[in-house]
């Protein structure tokens, strides 16, 4: 069995005006505590989950961990030999062959010092926070980095062995325009990212820039934010440019060079197992979903007791497992199953199917179907029907 960890790192430098997740900007010397319960999580993790009810299936004892996601968060703030101290963790916890150690880091925190600090821990792969190459566009969202940024930091991580680059880039950002998305797909491309991620901007209400929208206000360039229809437009740009420029569309937001699509997120997307160590972290059993708190001091609290801050323990149920498996599988470009699937769960879906099929939103190719790539923009949409 192979296993995915993940281990969260909620801590940033400044908070994006569209964020809502659960991060913070602390002291530096908060870092060192953290890093410290996360540590004691890891090692402890079989008699943690034991007390607060979580039942490991038995494949997870002989279970090889080929996967490291360390997510935020902004975790390239942390000291490399902090970073190390987690990885040396799971090491020393499980059965390991990674094939893939990804690191989340934003471009103003890369220097040479920490570019082979990370290569020396053991990460080799590296999801870069790019968002944008227009200044204005990083400046209103309340990015530190500029292109500058981009640019002087893509060299020092290749310098320092780490050969595999994952851009994420947002469409729909305020005084975004066609013509500064286009340059900003157009610079990344440039680059030669072995993966770019593309999103289209979702404005939670709770956020800084969704409260303004809200109020109809003038901070944060609210009055700016491109319509829906613009940022499917700019989504399907995207697409198009970076189906010419030699990458392969596996998932909605996901290109990749072949041989370099994200080992780690398929995990997700065709639900196998993994867990989650830190504040907010989730983990997945195969039956079984659950999460640690998301305050990190009460994350941090509950574990100097010898507890697990766990939250949200829920056993799936048939039903919720076979909506899963439709729309995380429908998320990847290759489509799901649909007779396996109906094997598998005994049921019967093509009342399910029939409208989205005739409507154009899926496509049917003997027992495959997938996402018309002309609805992939409106995804959302699509799950909505299928799953009522």
């Amino acid at each position: 069995m192979k296993l995915g960890v993940y281990i969260q790192v909620p801590f940033c430098q400044t908070k994006c005006t569209y964020c809502n997740f659960h991060t913070g900007v602390v002291a530096r010397e908060k870092y060192g505590p953290y890093v410290a319960a996360v540590e004691r999580e890891i090692r402890e993790h079989r008699t943690l989950d034991r007390e607060a009810g979580i039942v490991l299936p038995e494949a997870f004892a002989d279970a090889v961990v080929d996967t490291v996601y360390l997510g935020g968060g902004t975790p390239s703030l942390l000291d490399p030999k902090d970073l190390a101290k987690l990885l040396d963790g799971v090491r020393e916890s499980f059965s390991c062959e990674w094939s893939e150690v990804t690191l989340e880091a934003d471009p103003e925190t890369v220097d040479e010092e920490k570019a082979r600090g990370w290569f020396q821990a053991g990460i080799n792969r590296i999801s870069f926070g790019l968002q944008s190459f227009s200044d204005r566009e990083l400046s209103a969202v309340g990015r530190l980095h500029r292109r500058e940024d981009i640019e002087r930091a893509l060299p020092l991580l290749r310098g320092a062995g780490i050969g595999n680059i994952s851009f994420d880039l947002i469409a729909g950002l305020p005084h975004q325009t066609a013509e500064s998305w286009g340059a900003t797909v157009g610079e990344a491309l440039a680059l030669g990212p072995e993966h770019i991620s593309i999103y289209m901007l979702e404005v939670d209400e709770g956020s800084r820039l969704g409260r303004e929208i809200l109020k109809q206000g003038p901070r944060y360039g609210a009055g700016t934010v491109p319509g829906d229809d613009d940022v499917a437009n700019f989504y399907d740009f995207a697409r198009g440019a970076l189906g010419a420029g030699g990458y392969h569309h596996y998932e909605i937001s996901n290109w990749a060079i072949s041989g370099k699509e994200s080992i780690h997120n398929l995990k997700y997307w065709r639900r196998e197992a993994y867990l989650g160590f830190g504040a907010g972290a989730h983990s997945f059993s195969g039956t079984q979903r659950w999460a640690n708190a998301h305050d990190a001091a009460k994350y941090a609290e509950t574990l100097a007791a010898g507890r697990i801050p766990c939250e949200g323990l829920e056993e799936l149920s048939a039903g919720q497992a076979l909506d899963e498996e439709l729309y995380l599988g429908l998320r990847q470009l290759d489509g799901i199953d649909i007779e396996k699937i109906e094997r598998d769960y005994g049921v019967q879906l093509s009342a399910r199917l029939e409208s989205l099929e005739r409507n154009g939103f899926v496509e049917r190719a003997g027992a495959v179907v997938r996402l018309a790539p002309e609805r992939l923009s409106i995804s959302n949409e699509v799950f909505v029907d299928l799953l009522r």
